[in-house]
C-alpha cells in the first residue's frame, strides 16, 4: 500500500528553525468581506457602514481585525493545519489604514522556539508582518504559539530516553 501524504499539512516545530521566513499568499479584501466582518462581530460604526463619512480616514476603511483574522486564516491553511495546537498570547500593532481593495500579505519571521517538557510540543514565537499592495507594513504582531512535535521524531526521542533510564 502506498502511503499518500496529506495535502496542506502544517509544518511541524522539528521543522523550523529561528529566523526562518515565511510568506503566505495575498488576499484582496472586498466590500463583502468588510459588511459579512462588521455585521457579524458588531462593528456597524460609521467608520465602516457610511461610504461618505468625512472623518480623518478617507475610503472604505476596514477594521484592522478583519485584516489580522484574513491572515491568521492565511497562515493556519498553509502552515498550521494540523500541527497549531494554540494560539498563546498576541500582541499587535495597527500601522496604517487598510482599504476594501486592497490586497495583503503575511510575512512571517521565526523568533524563538522552546520545546515542553510533555507531548513532544514546542512553543514557537513569530513575528508576522501584514503587507500591503504597495509594500506598506500595515499592521504587525507577535504571535506565541503551541506546536505540536513531529510523531515520529517524538517516538525516537521517546525510545531514547527509556534506553538510558
Amino acid at each position: 500500500m502506498i502511503k499518500a501524504k496529506t495535502l496542506s499539512q502544517g509544518v511541524y516545530w522539528q521543522d523550523l528553525t529561528v529566523g526562518d521566513e515565511f510568506i503566505t499568499f495575498g488576499r484582496t479584501i472586498t466590500e463583502t468581506d468588510l459588511m459579512n466582518f462588521i455585521t457579524m462581530t458588531g462593528m456597524t460604526v460609521v467608520i465602516f457602514t457610511d461610504q461618505t463619512h468625512s472623518g480623518v480616514l478617507k475610503g472604505r476603511v476596514v477594521p484592522g481585525a478583519l485584516s489580522y483574522t484574513l491572515i491568521e486564516g492565511l497562515i493556519v491553511q498553509g502552515m498550521l493545519q494540523a500541527t497549531g495546537m494554540a494560539l498563546l498570547e498576541l500582541t499587535k500593532k495597527l500601522l496604517a489604514p487598510v482599504r476594501v481593495g486592497d490586497t495583503i500579505h503575511g510575512h512571517i519571521v521565526i523568533e524563538s522556539i522552546r520545546p515542553t517538557s510533555k507531548r513532544g510540543c514546542a512553543v514557537v514565537n513569530s513575528i508576522v508582518n501584514i503587507i500591503n499592495q504597495d509594500g506598506v507594513v500595515v499592521i504587525t504582531y507577535t504571535a506565541k504559539r503551541l506546536l505540536a512535535g513531529d510523531p515520529g521524531k517524538i517516538a525516537v526521542k521517546e525510545r531514547q530516553e527509556e534506553e538510558t533510564v
